[in-house]
């Protein structure tokens, strides 16, 4: 999409967002000018609800005007109002990350301007950009993550759990939430489309389910126990930048029941994410540091039921892909759903 500043809008009357193209807006903010530097590179990443433009030191993020089963982004209100969201939660992790959100509006003459006159046509989360190499995952990736960085981490999480807000949380509905998620695990993961083993599948599918029966005791405890914290959501080695002062962004903003976690299952989580990567060590060495600092005396078998849970969430969002109209990468998603459901099956036997 080639960069260009004029967009063919002039003459346009001011008006709402949905009278100015998603396209004509990514072409905007994909072009030097927009940010007042002809000299400045844009690089432009795609998600499967955003649009991110890096831009010198600042990354700038829209929202896709999209309604899906679980956010409405279809109106320009709701997109402001996420916006804003998104900045405060992730205030929390990342304070000095998250600096605003800003209009993007249509001039008198019919021009898009980044926090320019006119009526707002679309809204901005305003981010400092982070260094890309003190990524976890590209830390992993290059073998340079070390010790020191994996125990300020755990010292890191370990006060945002201390500190979290701990909603009270039914037990029985949190059991109900498990067996909900299970359900559309298995209504997607068996559609016969999609290139996976339909064979050894629902053997999986039927352990974790007999697996969620045989500790909901302790996972109903858990939610008693108020161990439940309003957490990150998404806590990916992709999410959490290990500079002198670590930054974790990109929380799930858009559901505060999906916020709703127990600290070993966002834990479990990361780990699966990091064996994935080739670190099985360290979601286990995280949460047996943080669950100490806690005083949590959870068993390992908490650990391994979530990382199973989470493992087959993944795999079943990441086959969900092929069901848009155009998925991105189609290519990438069925290997990547097998990969998910064999590390599903491994923390399953772990379990025993």
């Amino acid at each position: 999409m080639a960069p260009s500043s004029s967009n063919g809008l002039a003459g346009l009357p001011p008006a709402s967002g949905a009278s100015v193209a998603f396209a004509d807006k990514v072409r905007f903010l994909s072009s030097p000018s927009a940010y007042g530097d002809a000299a400045v590179s844009v690089e432009r990443v795609e998600t499967h609800m955003s649009m991110i433009f890096l831009a010198g030191d600042r990354a700038y993020k829209i929202k896709k005007p999209v309604r899906l089963p679980f956010a409405d982004y279809s109106t320009l209100e709701a997109r402001k109002a996420n916006c804003e969201t998104e900045v405060r939660l992730n205030r929390r992790l990342a304070p000095e990350t998250y600096l605003r959100i800003a209009p993007l509006t249509l001039t008198p003459t019919g021009a898009l301007s980044l926090d320019g006159v006119g009526p707002a046509v679309e809204w901005v989360v305003v981010m400092q950009r982070l260094p890309n190499g003190l990524m976890l995952d590209q830390l992993l990736a290059t073998g340079a993550l070390k010790p020191e960085n994996v125990n300020r981490l755990a010292r890191f999480l370990a006060e945002f759990y201390q500190r979290a807000d701990r909603p009270d949380v039914s037990p029985p509905d949190y059991f109900a939430r498990l067996l909900a998620e299970q359900d559309v695990n298995r209504e997607i993961l068996t559609r016969r489309s999609f290139a996976v083993d339909h064979g050894r599948l629902p053997l999986v599918l039927d352990r974790l389910d007999a697996a969620l029966r045989l500790y909901r005791p302790l996972l109903e405890g858990r939610a008693a126990g108020q161990c439940l914290v309003d957490g990150h959501g998404d806590l990916r080695p992709e999410h959490i930048c290990l500079t002198a002062r670590i930054v974790i962004f990109d929380c799930l903003e858009f559901d505060a029941r999906l916020r709703l976690v127990d600290p070993a299952d966002e834990l479990a989580f990361l780990g699966m994410e990091c064996e994935l990567l080739g670190a099985p060590w360290l979601g286990r060495a995280l949460w047996d540091s943080i669950s100490s600092e806690l005083g949590d005396e959870a068993p390992a078998s908490l650990f391994h039921l979530h990382f199973a849970r989470r493992a087959m969430l993944r795999a079943r969002l990441t086959l969900a892909h092929l069901l848009d109209p155009s998925p991105r990468q189609p290519e990438k998603w069925e290997p990547l759903a097998k990969r998910y459901l064999a590390l599903a099956e491994q923390a399953l036997d772990r379990l025993g």
